[in-house]
């Protein structure tokens, strides 16, 4: 996501690298005598709160389950992941769950874990070219990819959209960071479900703001300067939102915001009325998601192939606020 489409979250979203297993757990499953599974995860990035949010749900779902996690943190960047995969195949996992940092490397990675024998889930953003493949065209090498259905999470968006400035308009967008595939896949289906509503928007301008705050207040800033008369902007994240909404209270502009990812911040907003709504997506529900489906597999209680699994992001405004929770 290059152009970036937020979202992403806020693609946003992070921590401190962190793993291991509860001895308590550990000794209980020994006890029992099942096997005790050893799962490598491969974060995107621990510093941003989204995918730190779902390595708290991976861990606190392995603690349940018995299953020992190595999280390595690849920073955000590409070629530390690679080399991250390859200290995870080296140490022989029976299973990893892999949070893409470039959907495109991610397809390399893939592969060399399937030639290792090593079963892999795609956690949070999908593995291939977004531009030719389907988000549910799971990448062949993959057990599953677990994630929001960022097509139907856009199509929510546009509906929003629609509600917040009903006559359509001049609409600019805050994309994420280059090479993820929510900068493609968070639009996609936002301007038919717009339209559908009986709102059509024109893309005057586009601009990354990198899945942060103070990038996407810059850009929002710079689009303002260049086309005054914006009416809307979509942040591909709730990060990227909250910062676009303070370029536009700065220049003293009419502009709505919308967002997309049910952040703290994000929420926040919109009770304040910075930001007039977004998408809810559950982070840690998502990692306990990804370690269940492939625990599920590692244990045959649940055998797949290139299977798609995702849960439900309702569309949040002022008026419905409360039925999202943040977890990031």
């Amino acid at each position: 996501m290059k152009k970036a489409f937020f979202v992403l979250a806020a693609l946003a979203v992070g921590a401190t690298a962190c793993g291991g297993s509860n001895s308590g757990t550990d000794r209980a499953t020994q006890a029992a005598g099942k096997k005790e599974y050893t799962i490598g995860v491969s974060n995107l990035g621990l510093s941003f709160p989204f995918p730190a949010a779902i390595g708290k749900g991976i861990k606190d779902e392995a603690a349940k389950l018995g299953v020992k996690i190595v999280e390595l943190d690849a920073q955000g960047k590409a070629d530390k992941q690679s080399n991250d995969i390859q200290d995870l195949m080296a140490q022989q996992p029976d299973g990893v769950l892999m949070l893409p940092v470039d959907s495109g490397v991610a397809q390399g990675l893939a592969d060399k874990l399937k030639a290792a024998g090593i079963p892999t889930v795609a956690v949070a953003s999908q593995v291939g070219d977004p531009k030719t493949r389907k988000l549910k065209d799971v990448y062949s090498s993959l057990v599953a990819l677990v994630t929001q259905d960022e097509y139907a999470a856009g199509a929510k968006a546009g509906e929003t959209a629609a509600s917040v400035v009903p006559a359509g308009g001049k609409i600019a967008i805050v994309e994420g960071a280059a090479g993820f595939a929510e900068v493609v896949t968070r639009w996609q289906d936002f301007p038919a479900a717009s339209e559908a509503k009986g709102a059509k928007f024109q893309v005057v301008a586009r601009q990354p703001g990198d899945w942060v705050q103070d990038k996407a207040q810059s850009a929002c800033q710079n689009m303002l300067a260049s086309n005054p008369d914006i009416q809307l902007f979509y942040g591909e994240s709730d990060d990227m939102s909250v910062g676009c909404a303070k370029a536009v209270k700065a220049a003293k502009s009419g502009a709505k915001v919308i967002g997309i990812g049910g952040s703290k911040l994000g929420i926040d907003a919109i009770k304040s009325g910075d930001v007039a709504g977004t998408v809810c997506y559950k982070p840690e529900e998502l990692g306990k998601l990804a370690l269940d489906t492939l625990y599920k597999h590692l244990t045959g209680e649940k055998k797949l192939n290139a299977a798609f699994v995702t849960y439900d992001t309702p569309s949040i405004t002022k008026a419905n606020v409360a039925d999202c929770a943040p977890e990031w």
